[in-house]
C-alpha cells in the first residue's frame, strides 16, 4: 500500500511539474502579449510605419494563436492525465484524497489558463478593431489631403494675383527710378556748374597773382629806377620827379591818360553822360571818373597830371587787396578733400546699396527656413497630440500669411469626443497634455542634448501619465531628460533619483538612489 501511495505522490510531483511548465509558457504568452501592446503603442506614434507595423502585429497575433493552440493542447493533455489519474487514485485507495485536493487544484489552475487564453483572444481582436479604426483614419488623412490640395490651388490662383500686383508695382518703382535718374542728370549739371564757377575763381585768383606779382615788379622797378638815377644822373629820384613836375607845368610832358585808363573795368556811374560831371570839377574828380565818361567829355584828348596818374595807379593796386600766396596750397588741399568725400560718399551709398540686398537675402532665407521649420513642427504636433490624447486632431495656423516673421501662432485642438476649438478654452489637464505635445514636436524636429521638465506632470491624471511617459521613453533614445516631480509613476521609470530628506529637525541632507 506504500508503494502504490509513493508511485501516487510521485504522480502527483509529475503533474504539479507539467502544470508549472504550463504556467511559465502561459507568462511567457503574457510577456509576448506585453510586446506587441508596446508595438501598437509605437505604431499609433509613428503613423507613417502603421501599415509594417500593422502587419507585424498581425504575425505577431498569429504567433500567439499557434502558441495558445499548443498550450491548448498541452492543458488538454494534462486533462486527461489528470482525470486517470483521478480515477485510478478513487480505484485504489481512499487514503489519497490530499492528493486528489491537490488534483482538484491544479484543475483549477488550467481553468484559469484557459481564462488567460480566451483574454488573450479578446485583446487580439482589439488589436483588430485598432487596426480598422487607423485605417479609417487613415482614410480621413486622404480627405484632409484632398482638401489641401484644393486650398494649394486656390492659394496658387491667390498668388498669380499677387504676381500680377507685383508687376505692376515693378512698373511703379521703374517710373520712380527714371524720376531718380532725371534728377541725378540735374544734380550731374548742378556739379557741372560749380565746376565751371570754380574755374573761373581760380582764373580770377591767376589774374590776382599776377596783379601782385606786377605791384611787386613795380616797386622793384622803382627801387631800381632809383638807383639808375643816382647813378645815371648823379641826383635822386626826388630831384627828377621835380623836374618832371617842371616839365608838365610847362606843358612839356603830360602821362597818356588812355594807357592809365585803360585796364580798369566798368564801374557803375559808366553810363553817365557828360552833363554828369560839373563843370567846376577838379583835375582830382576828373581822375577818378571812369574812362568811359572822360572820354565823352573829352572825346580827343585830356591832360593828366604826374599826381593823377600816379593816385590812380595807386587807387588801382589798392582795388586788388593783398595776394593770398598760398591759394593753391588751398586750392590742392580741398580738391583733395572733395574727392575724398566724394569717395567716401559712393563707398556709403554702395554699402547701403549692398546693406539693402542682404537684407533681403536674410530675410527670404529666414522665411523659407521658418515655413520649412513650422510645417515639419506642425506635422509632429498633430502626431504627438494624436498618441498623448488616444486620439483627436490638432495643428498650428499662421494669424499673417502675409508677414510670417511677425506673424503670431494660434493653437487649434480637438481631444477625442470634443469639437475643434482653440486651445485657451481647453481644461488644464488639456491644455498641459497640448502644451507637451508641441514640446515634444519641437524635440522631435531639432532634439537637444538635454531637457528640464519642471513639475509638468502635475495636471495630469493618470491614464495621461502614463501616455507622457510612454513617450518619454521613445525620445529617451536622442534626449537626457531632468524631470522635478512628485508623481510616483514619473519616478519609477528614472535611472536615477535625486532628493532631500530631513532625518534630523532642521538638518537637510542630499539623497541619491541609482535605480538603472
Amino acid at each position: 500500500m506504500s508503494d502504490e501511495v509513493h508511485l501516487h505522490e510521485k504522480s502527483i510531483v509529475e503533474f504539479d511539474l507539467r502544470v508549472a511548465q504550463a504556467s511559465e509558457q502561459a507568462q511567457r504568452v503574457e510577456q509576448k502579449r506585453a510586446v506587441v501592446e508596446l508595438d501598437i503603442r509605437r505604431g499609433d506614434e509613428e503613423v507613417a510605419g502603421l501599415d509594417a507595423r500593422q502587419a507585424e502585429a498581425r504575425q505577431s497575433v498569429v504567433r500567439l494563436s499557434d502558441e495558445q493552440r499548443l498550450v491548448d493542447e498541452k492543458l488538454g493533455a494534462a486533462q486527461r492525465r489528470l482525470f486517470d489519474a483521478r480515477d485510478e487514485s478513487r480505484l485504489r485507495s481512499e487514503g489519497v484524497r490530499d492528493a486528489m485536493a491537490e488534483h482538484a487544484r491544479l484543475v483549477e489552475r488550467a481553468a484559469t489558463l484557459a481564462l488567460e487564453a480566451a483574454r488573450l483572444e479578446e485583446a487580439c481582436r482589439e488589436i483588430d478593431a485598432r487596426f480598422t479604426a487607423r485605417r479609417d483614419e487613415q482614410q480621413q488623412i486622404a480627405g484632409e489631403q484632398d482638401r489641401l490640395r484644393h486650398a494649394l490651388a486656390e492659394a496658387s490662383r491667390a498668388l498669380d494675383v499677387e504676381l500680377a500686383r507685383l508687376d505692376a508695382a515693378r512698373e511703379t518703382v521703374r517710373g520712380a527710378d527714371e524720376a531718380v535718374g532725371l534728377v541725378r542728370q540735374q544734380g550731374e549739371q548742378q556739379e557741372t556748374a560749380i565746376r565751371d564757377a570754380r574755374r573761373r575763381l581760380d582764373a580770377v585768383r591767376a589774374s590776382l597773382s599776377e596783379a601782385e606779382v606786377g605791384r611787386a615788379k613795380a616797386e622793384s622797378d622803382l627801387a631800381h629806377l632809383a638807383s639808375i638815377c643816382v647813378e645815371t644822373l648823379q641826383t635822386d629820384l626826388d630831384s627828377v620827379i621835380a623836374e618832371v613836375e617842371q616839365l608838365e607845368r610847362e606843358g612839356e610832358v603830360s602821362p597818356d591818360w588812355r594807357t592809365i585808363y585803360a585796364e580798369e573795368p566798368e564801374e557803375e556811374s559808366a553810363p553817365e553822360t557828360e552833363s554828369t560831371i560839373p563843370p567846376t570839377a577838379t583835375a582830382e574828380a576828373i581822375g577818378e571818373t571812369a574812362p568811359e565818361v572822360l572820354a565823352a567829355a573829352e572825346p580827343t584828348s585830356r591832360v593828366l597830371t604826374p599826381e593823377d596818374a600816379i593816385t590812380e595807379l595807386k587807387r588801382k593796386i589798392d582795388k586788388l587787396g593783398p595776394v593770398n600766396m598760398i591759394a593753391i596750397e588751398q586750392y590742392d588741399e580741398l580738391e583733395a578733400r572733395h574727392g575724398f568725400l566724394t569717395t567716401q560718399r559712393k563707398d556709403l551709398v554702395d554699402s547701403i546699396a549692398s546693406t539693402g540686398e542682404a537684407i533681403k537675402k536674410i530675410d527670404l532665407t529666414t522665411k523659407q527656413r521658418f515655413r520649412e521649420a513650422f510645417d515639419a513642427i506642425n506635422l509632429h504636433f498633430q502626431g504627438m497630440f494624436a498618441s498623448l490624447f488616444g486620439g483627436g486632431r490638432a495643428g498650428l495656423t499662421l494669424l499673417d500669411e502675409d508677414d510670417i516673421l511677425e506673424s503670431g501662432i494660434e493653437i487649434i485642438a480637438q481631444p477625442p469626443g470634443k469639437r475643434l476649438q482653440n486651445v485657451q478654452l481647453l481644461s488644464g489637464g488639456e491644455k498641459a497634455l497640448t502644451a507637451i505635445s508641441l514640446m515634444f514636436a519641437i524635440f522631435k524636429f531639432k532634439p537637444s542634448p538635454f531637457c528640464v521638465l519642471d513639475e509638468i506632470d502635475a495636471p495630469l491624471d493618470d491614464a495621461n501619465t502614463g501616455r507622457f511617459l510612454d513617450m518619454l521613453r521613445v525620445l529617451q533614445a536622442e534626449t537626457q531628460f531632468i524631470l522635478i516631480t512628485h508623481n510616483r509613476k514619473t519616478m519609477e521609470i528614472a535611472d536615477r533619483l535625486y532628493g532631500v530628506t530631513m532625518e534630523e529637525p532642521g538638518v537637510s541632507k542630499l539623497i541619491s538612489v541609482k535605480l538603472n
